[in-house]
C-alpha cells in the first residue's frame, strides 16, 4: 500500500475527543466492527434462557420454578428441598472457582463477554444510539439546551430503557410462581411488587446511568482480580516495544524512528470503560477485545501488520516465552482439580436424589419405660419427607436381633403429603431378658419408589449400666 494513499483525516479529528474515563464524563463508546464485537453479541445469547425459562413447561409444571411457599425447587424433573440444599454450596463454589481459573487464564473475560452489567449496558447503549445517533451527536445532544426535539428524543429512550429493566424485574419474579397477570389484576403482593421495583430501578440505574461507573467503583471483582491473575495470563495487551514512539502520521507519511501506534486513540474511543490500554494494565479493563477490533482496523488502513494491539501475556511480550501448557500451571491445576470435586459431588448429589428421607429421633425424655408386666418400652419419632409432588403411601416396619420385639401396632399405608414432613411416632415394646449386647433396632420406611432404612436403638436399664 502506498503511504501516499493512508486515509486518517477522520481518525484525528474524531480520536482528540476521546480520553481517559476517570468517571467525571459519561462514555460514549464508539461501536466498531470486529471478531470481538461479534464474539461480545454472540456472549448476550448466554442471557437468552433467562428471558425464555419462565415460558418453558414441564409435565404440567413451570420448568424452572423457586417455590417459595412450598419450600421446593423445580428444574424439570428434578425437585430440591431445603434438605437438599447443601447442593447449592457445590454450585456457588463450582461458580467461585470457575470464576478464578477463568481469571488466571483469560483475565476479566467473564465481565467482558457474559456479565450482566456489560450485557444490560450493551443493550442500553444501543437503544441510546438508537434514539441519539452516533457517540458524537450523543456529545453534542448533551450540551444542546432542552428543546422540544431533545425532550422527545430523551423521553423516547428513557421509555424504552425502563421497558427492558421492568421485562427483567418481571422476569426475574416469574421464576418464583409470579405471572403477568399478577401485575395488571392487582393480585401481586407487596413483596413481589418491591422486588420487581429493585431488581427494574437497579438494572436502569446501573445499565443505563452508571454504565462503566459500576465496573470502576461498585464492583468488587475490579478490585480482587489483580490477586487472580499471574505472568502467564493472557489479556489484551499494547506491544509497547512496536508502538513506541508514538506519533501522528503527517500527511499520511511515517517519521524515522516512529513506532507503529500513530495515536490515533480508537484503542480508547471503543472501549466501553474509557481504560487507555497504551498506559498498561488498569483495574477498569474489562478484557472485551474491542480494543483490539479498533486497533487491527487501522493497521489495515495504514499498511502495518496487525497484533499492535492483541491478547497476549506478560510472559510473552516482556521475555518472549511461548505459552506455557494450562496442566503445567500450579494455579491452573489447584483451581481445576476444586472444580472437578465440586462439580462431581454436585452430580452425584443430583442423580442421587431420593424421593424420600427418613429421620428416627428416640425419645430422650424418658430413654425408655418399664410396664405392669415388666417388659420395656420405647417410643421413636420417625420423620417421613416426601420429596416428590405427589402423595406418597408409605409402610413402615423394623428388624433387630431382639428377641420377640414387638410393635404396639402395625403401619401401613400411611399417606404423606406431598412435599411435606410427616411423624410417625413407634412404640416398641421387650423383655430386658431378650436383649442381648446387640440392642441396633433397624427402621424401613418403604414406598412404591423406594425403601430407606435408619439404624437406632433399644434400651432397657441393663443397657444404662
Amino acid at each position: 500500500m502506498s503511504q501516499d494513499s493512508i486515509q486518517v483525516d477522520n481518525l484525528y479529528e474524531e480520536g482528540e475527543q476521546w480520553v481517559q474515563n476517570l468517571g467525571e464524563k459519561t462514555v460514549h463508546a464508539k461501536r466498531m466492527k470486529g471478531k470481538f464485537r461479534l464474539i461480545k453479541w454472540l456472549g448476550t445469547l448466554v442471557w437468552l434462557p433467562f428471558f425464555i425459562g419462565p415460558y418453558v413447561s414441564w409435565n404440567g409444571r413451570q420448568a424452572i420454578l423457586f417455590d417459595i411457599e412450598k419450600r421446593q425447587y423445580h428444574l424439570f424433573d428434578i425437585t430440591i428441598f431445603p434438605q437438599d440444599l447443601w447442593m447449592l454450596t457445590m454450585v456457588l463454589l463450582f461458580l467461585a472457582i470457575l470464576l478464578a481459573a477463568m481469571t488466571t487464564v483469560l483475565g476479566r473475560v467473564f465481565c467482558g463477554y457474559f456479565c450482566f452489567q456489560t450485557v444490560w449496558t450493551d443493550m442500553f447503549t444501543k437503544v441510546e444510539e438508537y434514539f441519539e445517533g452516533a457517540p458524537t451527536k450523543r456529545r453534542k445532544l448533551e450540551v444542546a439546551p432542552w428543546d422540544l426535539t431533545k425532550i422527545r428524543i430523551k423521553i423516547s429512550k428513557h421509555v424504552v430503557w425502563l421497558a427492558i429493566a421492568f421485562l427483567s424485574g418481571v422476569t426475574w419474579m416469574l421464576y418464583f410462581g409470579v405471572s403477568w397477570f399478577d401485575y395488571f389484576d392487582g393480585s401481586a403482593s407487596g413483596t413481589t411488587l418491591t422486588i420487581t421495583a429493585v431488581i427494574s430501578l437497579g438494572a436502569y440505574t446501573f445499565a443505563g446511568h452508571m454504565r462503566e461507573q459500576t465496573c470502576l467503583w461498585v464492583c468488587p471483582y475490579a478490585r480482587i482480580q489483580g490477586a487472580m491473575v499471574d505472568k502467564q495470563t493472557i489479556m489484551p495487551t499494547y506491544d509497547y516495544y512496536r508502538g513506541e514512539d508514538r506519533a501522528k502520521l503527517k500527511k499520511g507519511q511515517y517519521v524515522e524512528g516512529q513506532g507503529d501506534c500513530i495515536d490515533c486513540h480508537q484503542c480508547v474511543a471503543v472501549c466501553p470503560t474509557g481504560v487507555d490500554i497504551r498506559r498498561g494494565q488498569e483495574y477498569g479493563c474489562i478484557t472485551c477485545g474491542l480494543c483490539i477490533d479498533a486497533c487491527d482496523s487501522v493497521m489495515d488502513k495504514v499498511g502495518k501488520p496487525k497484533g499492535l494491539i492483541r491478547y497476549a501475556s506478560l510472559d510473552e511480550l516482556e521475555f518472549s516465552k511461548n505459552f506455557v501448557a494450562l496442566y503445567k500451571r500450579p494455579r491452573v491445576i489447584v483451581y481445576s482439580a476444586i472444580l472437578l470435586m465440586a462439580l462431581s459431588t454436585l452430580s452425584y448429589g443430583l442423580f442421587n436424589i431420593a424421593p424420600m428421607d427418613l429421620k428416627v429421633l428416640h425419645d430422650r425424655q424418658p430413654l425408655f419405660v418399664q410396664l405392669s408386666d415388666g417388659s420395656i418400652r420405647n417410643k421413636y419419632e420417625l420423620k417421613i419427607m416426601n420429596k416428590t409432588d405427589q402423595p406418597m403411601l408409605v409402610d413402615v416396619n423394623f428388624k433387630s436381633a431382639i428377641g420377640n420385639l414387638k410393635s404396639k401396632k402395625e403401619i401401613k399405608s400411611v399417606t404423606i403429603p406431598s412435599g411435606n414432613v410427616k411423624s410417625i411416632y413407634v412404640y416398641l415394646i421387650a423383655f430386658e431378658a431378650d436383649v442381648a449386647d446387640d440392642n441396633d433396632v433397624v427402621f424401613t420406611a418403604s414406598s412404591d419408589d423406594v425403601t430407606l432404612k435408619y439404624q437406632s436403638s433399644f434400651f432397657t436399664p441393663k443397657s444404662m449400666r
